[in-house]
């Protein structure tokens, strides 16, 4: 039976290891635990991530860095105690899906399993970061965490969304085996401060385009649905389900729903920008509808989603511009 999470106050002692360190997401997150006084090390072979995320990271005196290719070999952590390791390192955007699916898959298969036998060998409390697309094109809605997913084992998504079913399911093998000490997350759509402007995701796709006052470009009618979680929120979720007592699936984003359309719109009234909105055919397996019900993470803990939707966008356009 789960039980409500206590969440540590600080974590001074504690040895944290995040995979794929220099992404938006495990670069906010291991901030987040530099901040609550933990030693955290980073590991990351830059085929996504950012050289700048690991230099912010580096001005922190407890924050270590391997530069490596987690599928084919980790660091030598001989005589040191790790007690946390997450599993953030697969790509997750789809113009990763056509330009490197191998590299894709194997991070969430080998490099997984080089995780997994790390925390075995450590004794250390393991989360691997799933994703709402093991739902794929979900024909309930919104999507609860018992639901098995409707999914294309060999379409152009099937790179990531079968290799991160793998890796859920490798995970509870290892829990189940080994009596591992395991948690899953299933993130859902996510944004913010750190992202790649070029990684063909909606909002900075949407916010570039709005920028720079170009058409705003649409895929099919506009009415699929998806929720954009802020990456702050996300890791507030990420960190109660660390803390928790339960080994089986979260879902971990913001159940505010929105159209493709709605949003377009409404980057374009908060930017002030003058894009029109242009319509294109709807890639190949895009999933219609994706909301989270977040009922279980709810169960637990206190998540609630604070940034909203306008607030986030505003923060997320400053980023980019910071960067030009």
């Amino acid at each position: 039976m789960s039980q409500r999470v206590v969440l540590p106050t600080s974590l001074e002692g504690k040895t944290i290891l995040v995979a794929g360190a220099a992404g938006f997401v495990p670069s906010t997150l291991a901030e987040f635990y530099l901040n609550l006084g933990a030693k955290v090390i980073g590991l990351d072979n830059f085929i996504t991530g950012s050289k700048s995320n690991i230099e912010l990271l580096s001005k922190y005196d407890n924050f270590d860095f391997h530069e490596c290719n987690i599928y084919e070999s980790l660091p030598d952590f001989k005589g040191l105690d790790l007690d946390y390791i997450f599993s953030l390192a697969s790509p997750a955007s789809p113009i990763d899906f056509s330009e490197i699916p191998l590299e894709i898959m194997r991070v969430n298969s080998e490099g997984t399993l080089k995780l997994l036998e790390l925390t075995k060998e450590k004794k250390a409390r393991f989360l691997e970061a799933s994703t709402s697309e093991v739902y794929g094109d979900p024909e309930i809605h919104p999507q609860v965490e018992e639901y098995v997913g409707c999914v294309n084992p060999i379409g152009p998504r099937s790179c990531y969304d079968e290799s991160k079913r793998f890796a859920e399911a490798m995970t509870m093998s290892f829990h189940r085996r080994y009596g591992l000490d395991t948690r899953i997350i299933r993130i859902f759509n996510t944004y913010g401060p750190r992202m790649r402007p070029n990684d063909g995701r909606v909002i900075p796709n949407f916010i570039n385009q709005a920028m720079a006052g170009d058409d705003i470009t649409v895929y099919g009618d506009g009415t699929q649905t998806r929720s954009f979680c802020y990456v702050t929120d996300l890791v507030n979720a990420i960190h109660n389900v660390m803390f928790s007592n339960v080994h089986t699936p979260f879902n971990c984003g913001n159940p505010d729903e929105y159209s493709i359309e709605e949003c377009a719109k409404e980057i374009i009234k908060v930017l002030g920008s003058t894009s029109k909105i242009v319509y294109k055919a709807l890639p190949e397996d895009d999933p219609k509808k994706r909301r989270p019900n977040l009922n279980k993470l709810q169960s637990i803990c206190d998540y609630k989603p604070i940034v909203g939707f306008e607030e986030g966008i505003k923060r997320t356009a400053e980023y980019f511009k910071s960067l030009k």
